[in-house]
């Protein structure tokens, strides 16, 4: 590339996913997990609070899961 050196690291971020370079997907794994429990913890804040109507939080239930 015109003499530019690409400097090389050992895990990046492509696609949402951790590609390391041992090939080891635990830490994509945990990544993908705790991100999950991050949502689920933003869509329960909705379905635990009483001023929402139970119509709207059965809505949001099944958009979710």
């Amino acid at each position: 590339m015109g003499g530019l050196v690409i400097p090389s690291v050992e895990k990046s971020k492509y696609l949402g996913s951790i590609v390391e370079e041992k090939e080891d997907i635990d830490e994509d794994i945990n990544h993908s997990i705790m991100v999950g429990w991050q949502k689920w913890r933003k869509a329960s804040r909705v379905l635990c609070d009483n001023r929402i109507p139970f119509r709207l939080k059965g809505r949001v239930y099944r958009m979710v899961v």
